[in-house]
């Protein structure tokens, strides 16, 4: 949808954790779209920092870490 790559996984305290690979304005995009979250989620705050993996091809969803 948004034209991105990396990966996306829940993590066993609750939390999601990502990484968005793609324009400027693709990454802004998804991250906009996180604060909302899915209809039964509560999203307290998001945390955004450089991404030090690159190189995907895909977006893929993670097993639970």
């Amino acid at each position: 949808k948004r034209d991105l790559t990396g990966w996306v996984r829940n993590r066993t305290d609750g939390t999601v954790e990502a990484v968005f690979c793609g324009s400027v304005d693709a990454v802004r995009s998804m991250v906009a779209a996180c604060h909302d979250g899915p209809t039964h989620a509560r999203v307290d705050r998001i945390h955004e920092e450089p991404a030090l993996e690159d190189g995907f091809t895909s977006f893929e969803k993670r097993s639970t870490a």
